[in-house]
């Protein structure tokens, strides 16, 4: 009996739709959108923050380690001793896979590509449940040794892209940094390696440290902290157990080692926290979309609870009459239920397919640049779409019971008797339809105060001074590491260049620096020690510093406040010489000209000749930090670096000229990308600004026009309720523009009840956006005014054509129906 009821519901709600296909369509296409964006953002979540690695097995028990610096909870990379001692010493551990990013450079015409690439422990394919397709991974032994080897496992886009998939890869060589790998295993298709934003394309063992990553040989330096990675814990071993386990083996290497260990602890994350590659970006952004495409999926319901209001009223006689022939109440809820299901069906459908196409678009929303691809693609599994299941129900349940109450609430005999045919009190109905819209434009006035901060953010960050020249100054890079050149080759090579380019016409100032700022590579550090300076019993002084070319600070536009810039003259030979910041004078030195001090850098003495500007390093937001700069002649080996370039040419321009300079030095080099360093502070500081801009943009835009869809369709409710009303005012003599002033201030009102409503929820909820705001107040009144200016011309336009309507009633036909 059960089945052949819901198969009778089925059956008869089908054909109901059917008799309405535009009306059906409009609903599915509402529900659609609401639902395929509730999708899209869960497959984005799956994709990009908790199973991010495609084909890795045991994904939800591998947690991201980390170590701690000393005084702080901000997490830190690890020494490779440190990372080996922890190894021995876990008996809670199944897996330790050290993981490194790194990169070469591909020469491709006269244009260069980065292709980012993974330093690993021996164990990475096999502890990561990854089969090769082609090889094998790395042996244990491949771990030791210095440069000693040059192996390498490709991946598939690799073994494609450069050697045609051929079947006979193994054994042939790679030039890699300059160097000759071999090649002994080809990873599976769709195996992107275990960086959350960058495909991997090739992997080398951990010995062949020295020659992929900057600074010298670090695997024996327990000072060195390089090492990023994971720990795969033994089943029923918690996160927090390991965590504790390993921070008691921290404590030990404390003792045993103090004085590089002292103060350092351990972290454990889970994948979604990850705070070296893209995971902690986007974040936030994830955070953000989640909550805005469920404020979307309200507004969708409550649009579509107004319209199946509308379609209740044109159904209100046939209710009646199955009412009066018997039908139960409970039954009719079925059925009405039954068709809400069957388009919510309909639009789970189309959502996933909205999802599927969507799946990449955050990857799409960030370009490649500079020839490194992103990779950020959501993922549709059993699990994405069970919660998509979920909100297809939930969403038919709240879209289907408003109309399924009040067209179950029917007082039959006074409906029979009725002339009018009324089914329920028509105030009351246009009350709940007005409270509708009211909820939606509460809703959208949400949204849009979130897409005009984030705007007004992404301007201020567009327009923040960092410190240094952004228009006049451009930055590229030759990578002589993949060319095999030494260092005194490279130097050679350097000092060239920066005169030729110098001699362009238009360049007023070039120079070498080992990084440049706002950049995932990060900024290396040193132990110093300041003469009259106590440190605290637990603080280690630890500073960031760079290598620069002499002309670097007149380059980038960094004033020296004191003391003289470096010169050709400080080499190799001569005395050992340091800037440092203002920030690093104020913490150091107590604010006295330290120019003519002393400064302990691992152990070696330096003299400071300057004081520099304080600028920002890494991020627009960041507190000011203290910072010192060396001649790249007396600091460690550079065989690369960055050429920054101060210049009235625009950046193409340069390009072509940089190429063509490059070239004429070694035709086998080429420049990576030209861009300005205000291209390069926007790429690294909007990356997520951008995403959640576009993102809220478009749900709230989405918003806005259900919002639109609903104050229409309750101001030609009520023209056509109060036609009467209308023709008799005419009668009396009302103008048209009377008559159009009355409706618009209808939805007028109902639209300022909703951004009342809307501004006391926006004020609870942007703080919910402060990690992507920069120099934005969360209730910043702007923000407020323009989506109340939004809101008003949308009702404006949305009350528009039910106003005309109206103003065209007929007073002698309207008076005599």
């Amino acid at each position: 009996m059960f089945i052949e009821n819901v198969l009778r519901d089925l059956h008869y709600g089908f054909r109901m739709l059917r008799r309405s296909p535009l009306f059906s369509l409009l609903v599915i296409t509402c529900l659609t959108l609401g639902i395929g964006a509730n999708a899209a953002v869960f497959s984005w979540i799956e994709g990009i923050l908790l199973r991010p690695f495609p084909k890795v097995v045991n994904q939800d028990r591998l947690l991201v380690l980390t170590g701690l610096k000393p005084g702080e909870s901000h997490p830190d990379s690890m020494s490779w001793p440190d990372f080996l001692d922890l190894q021995r010493n876990s008996t809670f551990i199944d897996s330790f896979i050290a993981d490194k990013i790194t990169g070469t450079t591909l020469t491709i015409g006269d244009r260069a590509e980065r292709v980012a690439a993974s330093i690993v422990s021996s164990n990475y394919f096999n502890a990561l449940g990854i089969p090769l397709l082609r090889g094998r991974g790395f042996y244990a032994a491949e771990e030791q040794g210095r440069n000693a080897h040059p192996v390498t496992v490709i991946s598939y886009w690799l073994w494609m892209q450069r050697f045609h998939g051929d079947p006979e890869v193994i054994g042939k060589t790679q030039m890699l940094n300059g160097v000759p790998h071999t090649i002994i295993g080809v990873a599976p298709e769709g195996f992107y390696g275990t960086f959350v934003g960058y495909p991997i394309e090739f992997w080398v063992p951990i010995s062949m440290q020295e020659l992929f990553e900057p600074g010298g040989y670090k695997l024996e330096n327990r000072d060195e902290r390089w090492i990023e990675g994971f720990v795969l814990p033994k089943r029923g071993v918690s996160p927090r157990q390991a965590e504790q386990e390993l921070a008691s083996i921290a404590k030990r290497l404390e003792i045993e080692y103090p004085a590089t260990n002292r103060g350092r602890g351990i972290k454990l994350f889970p994948l979604w926290k990850d705070p070296f590659n893209g995971a902690s970006e986007q974040l936030p952004v994830m955070k953000l979309s989640s909550a805005a495409v469920f404020i979307l999926l309200l507004i969708v319901c409550a649009n579509v609870s107004n319209l199946l209001l509308v379609r209740s009223f044109a159904r209100r006689r046939e209710i009646v009459v199955r009412l009066a022939v018997g039908a139960g109440r409970s039954r009719l809820l079925k059925q009405l239920f039954t068709e809400g299901l069957i388009l919510s069906a309909c639009a789970a459908i189309g959502g996933i397919l909205v999802a599927y196409s969507c799946r990449n678009l955050v990857a799409f929303l960030l370009p490649p640049t500079g020839g490194a691809a992103v990779n950020l693609p959501g993922q549709i599994d059993g699990r994405v779409l069970a919660l998509s299941i979920g909100i297809t129900l939930l969403s038919t349940l709240m879209f289907s019971l408003i109309p399924a109450i009040q067209n179950s609430d029917i007082d039959v005999a006074s409906a029979l008797k009725s002339e009018s045919g009324a089914v329920f009190g028509a105030s009351g109905r246009s009350r709940l339809r007005s409270g509708l819209v009211l909820l939606q434009m509460a809703l959208s006035f949400v949204l849009l105060v979130g897409s005009v901060l984030l705007i007004e953010s992404v301007h201020k960050i567009r327009t923040a001074d960092p410190g240094f020249s952004t228009q006049n100054v451009l930055t590229s890079t030759v990578n002589l590491v993949t060319a095999g050149y030494d260092e005194q080759r490279a130097k050679t090579f350097r000092e060239a260049l920066v005169d030729r380019v110098q001699a362009i016409s238009g360049v007023q100032s070039a120079a070498y620096s080992r990084i440049r700022p706002f950049t995932y590579s990060p900024y290396p550090s040193a132990r110093i020690a300041v003469d009259g300076y106590q440190a605290q019993s637990d603080e280690v002084p630890s500073v960031e510093y760079n290598q620069v070319d002499p002309r670097y600070f007149e380059t980038m536009g960094i004033a020296l406040l004191s003391g003289r810039d470096f010169t050709y003259a400080d080499d190799e030979t001569s005395l050992p010489v340091v800037i440092v910041n203002q920030r690093m004078v104020d913490q150091y030195w107590r604010g006295q000209d330290p120019v003519g001090k002393r400064l302990q850098v691992d152990g070696r003495s330096l003299r400071v000749i300057g004081v520099a500007k304080v600028s920002k390093y890494g991020a627009l937001g960041e507190a000011p930090r203290p910072f010192f700069y060396i001649p790249m002649r007396q600091g460690l080996e550079v065989r690369s670096g960055i050429i920054n370039i101060r210049t009235s040419l625009d950046a193409s321009l340069m390009a072509a000229a940089l190429a063509r300079v490059v070239h004429e030095l070694d035709a086998n080099l080429a420049p990576t990308e030209v861009i300005t360093m205000r291209e390069q502070v926007n790429r690294y500081s909007l990356r997520a600004q951008q995403i959640a801009v576009t993102l809220l943009g478009m749900f709230g835009g989405l918003a806005v026009l259900m919002a639109a869809i609903g104050l229409y369709g309750v101001m030609s409710y009520m023209v056509n309720q109060s036609r009467r009303e209308l023709g008799l005012r005419i009668a009396l003599g009302a103008s048209a523009r009377d008559l159009l002033q009355l409706v618009l201030t209808q939805g007028f009102f109902l639209t300022a009840a909703g951004v009342v409503i809307g501004s006391v929820t926006a004020l609870s909820l942007t703080r919910l956006i402060g990690a992507l705001l920069y120099q934005v107040n969360p209730r910043e009144p702007l923000a407020f005014a323009s989506a109340f200016a939004v809101l008003t011309i949308t009702s404006t336009a949305a009350g528009l054509l039910p106003a005309l309507r109206a103003t065209k009633t007929d007073p002698a036909r309207v008076l005599h129906e």
